[in-house]
């Protein structure tokens, strides 16, 4: 069989195009070559729609001004629904995790996206995350209850024990998602029925867990 990097692609336009499909994360040269071809094969018409998606997806898409969440407007519709419990903040890593924990279907207050979690070895410390708006949310005295649910691993753990002590002034209740997530598990894979349950039944924080 020949390896894909002994294929000669007699298009530089073809090659080029492999190369930006390439780039993106779980697609190999191979799948890229593929899914190049099948666009080659489609009319002109479809081929401009299909871009101008990402162009206009680029350009329109920003973050919730309040939580971090993706949104085509100022406000996302999960902080901009006066049906939302605001006196409940469910602290995530990003906004797969609050695209998760929405498809349960069992949280109805808001979210809070830190836009990562703390890791000295790659580099990321509390300076890089959003934590300043959360603590801000926090003076305003309406918060009642924050909700840990970061990935339950190391990292994780670095981030919630950071966040609680920073917390402390405060005095609101501050919980997490029960263990039914599996260590070392990222939140954005755990299945919607563990996340469901993780999040009714989730517990005090402490910081000697």
């Amino acid at each position: 069989m020949i390896k894909f990097d002994q294929m000669k692609i007699p298009s530089k336009y073809i090659d080029e195009a492999v190369d930006q499909l390439s780039s993106l994360p779980g697609i190999g040269k191979k799948t890229a070559l593929r899914l190049v071809l099948n666009m080659l094969n489609r009319s002109e018409s479809e081929i401009e729609r299909f871009s101008q998606a990402f162009v206009e997806m680029k350009q329109k898409v920003k973050k919730c001004k309040s939580c971090g969440n993706i949104s085509d407007a100022d406000l996302c519709t999960i902080c901009d629904n006066p049906a939302r419990d605001k006196t409940q903040i469910c602290v995530v890593e990003d906004i797969r995790d609050v695209m998760a924990l929405e498809s349960t279907n069992y949280f109805k207050g808001i979210y809070h996206v830190l836009g990562g979690i703390i890791s000295p070895m790659d580099g990321i410390g509390p300076a890089d995350l959003n934590i300043p708006s959360l603590l801000a949310k926090l003076e305003k005295g309406e918060v009642q209850e924050i909700i840990f649910a970061l990935s339950a691993n190391m990292e994780g753990d670095t981030t919630n024990f950071y966040l609680f002590k920073k917390m402390a002034p405060f005095h609101v209740t501050v919980t997490c998602l029960s263990r039914g997530v599996a260590i070392g598990t990222e939140l954005q894979y755990a299945d919607e029925l563990t996340l469901g349950r993780s999040l009714i039944n989730r517990q005090p924080f402490k910081l000697n867990e």
